[in-house]
């Protein structure tokens, strides 16, 4: 589909252009809340300048989206698939689309408010799932893909954990008798690296979703089709990518200070292994179309290299803070997506 011919039907259809500017909304939001976690290692270490950081996290994102894309669309199929919205009219399901859309706007933007980091990957399945239960009750939800959820969740928390903490492990023992100064344009560069493939991976993950949701407004709208097929334009890649930096050059601040600075006091060979260790373990879920929380990863993997030194050197009050937002994330937004849905569907 043609940027054009895209456009001609948000034109000539009011409830699309709405869907349409509410997804694109939850992906400024995500690179108020989300993205920053790629790049926050980074820019606390001083290894790059924020704006710098911003314009990379940008052009890896799009990367990100553009190669995974290419090589699989699992995660952005599991994440369409995964809620049943019955025989409901295209317009009705359109409608639970955009409250679920406005739900994950309003629980993320008040996770942001208070400068912790939340998972819009979550915050979607959640709202996804509670606006289609306003729809369907119990049997909007598609079993079979919402276990892949849970089955990520477990996967990319005892990887991005055990692996940072190997590989910390692993740098410390070879750089043990090495002059420290010496090593720190290694790790500069090294750490520099590193965030981009963070930051690749971001879009990989982050970027399929939320572009999977604009393509299934447009199959909705046309009659359905089969959400196996679909292949997600390049300008529309370009349009999410630019959308996601201009959120995170909004308000990543707060959350690279949360992530960054606040959890675990940072050196340049840390964040490296942080970085690299997330990237693999985003790299495994995406292959196996795992949707996953790119903020579980990375910030689990700053505790694995913060664990190498001494337990102790973790701030386990922002811990309890982040892990308290995860865990209330689905049944928080769902109840949110669930109440806005009915509202929007009393309404219109």
């Amino acid at each position: 589909m043609s940027i054009v011919e895209f456009w001609n039907q948000m034109a000539g259809n009011p409830l699309l252009f709405v869907a349409v500017i509410l997804t694109l909304g939850v992906i400024l939001v995500n690179g108020w809340t989300d993205a920053p976690n790629a790049i926050a290692t980074c820019v606390v270490t001083r290894c790059m300048k924020p704006k710098s950081a911003i314009l990379m996290a940008a052009l890896f994102n799009f990367l990100g989206v553009f190669v995974m894309t290419k090589i699989s669309n699992e995660v952005a199929v599991t994440i369409t698939s995964m809620v049943n919205f019955g025989e409901n009219s295209s317009e009705t399901i359109i409608i639970v689309l955009c409250a679920a859309m406005l739900a994950i706007v309003i629980w993320a933007t008040l996770a942001w408010v208070f400068g912790i980091p939340t998972s819009e990957s979550h915050a979607l399945i959640a709202g996804l799932t509670g606006g289609a239960m306003a729809l369907t009750g119990l049997d909007a939800i598609v079993w079979s893909e919402w276990s892949k959820v849970l089955i990520g969740i477990v996967i990319s928390i005892v990887l991005g954990f055990g692996l940072a903490w190997l590989i910390g492990k692993l740098i410390t023992k070879i750089c043990y008798n090495m002059n420290r100064p010496k090593t720190e344009p290694f790790f500069k560069g090294a750490q520099i690296i590193g965030s981009a493939g963070m930051a690749f991976m971001h879009g990989a993950q982050d970027g399929q979703k939320f572009m999977g949701i604009i393509l299934l407004c447009v199959f909705t709208l046309q009659g359905g089709g089969s959400v196996t097929t679909f292949e997600i334009p390049t300008w529309l890649m370009i349009v999410c990518s630019l959308v996601m930096a201009a959120g995170t050059a909004m308000g990543g601040k707060k959350i690279i200070k949360s992530v960054g600075m606040d959890m675990v006091k940072l050196e340049k060979y840390q964040g490296f292994s942080a970085d690299i260790a997330s990237s693999i373990a985003l790299v495994f879920c995406s292959v196996f179309g795992l949707p996953v929380s790119t903020t579980h990863v990375k910030t689990t993997s700053i505790m694995g290299v913060g664990a190498v030194k001494r337990v102790s050197a973790i701030n386990f009050g922002v811990v309890k803070e982040m892990v308290m937002t995860w865990i209330l994330t689905f049944p928080g937004c769902g109840l949110l997506a669930f109440i806005v849905t009915k509202l929007f569907l009393f309404i219109f």
